[in-house]
């Protein structure tokens, strides 16, 4: 079993993970509980994703195919672990398809769950057709058209609120999400790709699109293609009477109360621990942190581990993270797993 690692979750870190193992040439059974492989932007119906701006369709095509071709790799979907026994090195896992899997680690890449807007419903989710979520833009652009969803018109003003769901402790979410800056600078120069008529406000504490995301998404969306950014703090978002929706707050700028009508106005939301964590932290015997996501363990000498020996996470896993860093951590952590299966072998040899 020392030659077997267990992964658990078939989104972008995932398959990362499962393709290092595969390719280190040990054997990797890969667990997913959806009937399909390609996590989150799969699911959700991601359009091109950041930074390489490639469909995701296309981009989680390359990485599911490279997993179902590899030899050594068997794949469980619709299927959740249902139990762990053992230790580092001798593990058994139950499949709830009823199959036992003997591996010697396991890596979780079971990644993270969508804010919900109904929980800040000042904002008009729920209560506005016309006010939705940056997944749900994602799915337009897929489809090739911005409209709102009342009537189908295409919308002449669009607002992006960013942090909903995130850095707000009233509704407790103390966290940044990392990537939503980023995202909805993108999605702002998607929009105007498709409707080069519609004007595109995005309404912000802060801008993070951090690192080299500054002059490929920020500048960009507002030199290039018009995006007005707006510092502001939202109050909420109503409908006047000629239908338009408004969005009231203040402009935190020039210290003035803002009310400006809208067509369609965009949730950003943010990253929460997935749902299935608690079930999870007992399934494996691992912690979480304050927050819900899974805790990791030392950093610096305990690359990816978790605080169970033996056991990995990696990616939103962990707490928000980028598509891109999610990949890398995968790769990471199979290196890692098999480094510590080798030694393993060496020491009871």
């Amino acid at each position: 079993m020392q030659n077997t690692v267990l992964v658990v979750g078939a989104g972008p870190a995932g398959l990362a993970a499962a393709a290092g193992v595969a390719g280190a040439g040990m054997n990797v059974v890969l667990v997913e509980k959806e009937d399909r492989l390609g996590g989150t932007p799969i699911l959700s119906g991601y359009a091109k994703l950041v930074p390489s701006g490639e469909w995701a369709k296309d981009a989680m095509g390359r990485m599911i195919k490279r997993v179902e071709d590899v030899r050594g790799a068997t794949i469980h979907k619709g299927a959740k672990v249902t139990k762990l026994d053992g230790e580092a090195g001798r593990f058994i896992a139950t499949i709830s398809n009823g199959k036992t899997v003997e591996c010697g680690a396991v890596i979780l890449a079971t990644g993270f769950t969508h804010f919900d807007s109904i929980n800040k419903p000042e904002w008009g989710f729920g209560t506005f057709e016309d006010v939705v979520t940056t997944t749900q833009v994602e799915q337009m652009v897929v489809a090739g058209k911005i409209a709102c969803p009342s009537d189908g018109r295409v919308p002449d003003r669009v607002a992006i609120l960013l942090c909903v769901g995130s850095r707000d402790r009233q509704i407790g979410r103390e966290w940044c999400s990392k990537i939503c800056c980023t995202v909805s600078t993108n999605l702002a120069m998607e929009i105007k790709e498709l409707s080069p008529q519609t004007d595109v406000f995005i309404y912000y504490m802060d801008i993070r699109t951090f690192g080299l995301y500054e002059d490929r998404f920020y500048w960009k969306s507002q030199e290039e293609f018009k995006t007005k950014f707006v510092k502001a703090r939202i109050a909420e978002v109503t409908k006047s009477p000629d239908g338009r929706l408004l969005v009231k707050g203040e402009d935190t700028l020039v210290k003035r109360p803002i009310v400006i009508p809208m067509d369609l106005v965009v949730h950003a939301i943010g990253m929460d621990p997935n749902e299935d964590n608690p079930e999870i932290a007992k399934v494996f015997g691992i912690a979480l942190e304050k927050h819900g996501f899974i805790e990791r363990a030392e950093h610096y000498t305990n690359t990816c581990g978790t605080t169970r020996r033996g056991i990995y996470a990696v990616g939103a896993a962990l707490g928000p993270e980028t598509i891109d860093d999610s990949i890398s951590q995968g790769q990471a952590a199979a290196m890692r797993a098999v480094n510590d299966l080798h030694a393993l072998v060496q020491k009871i040899a």
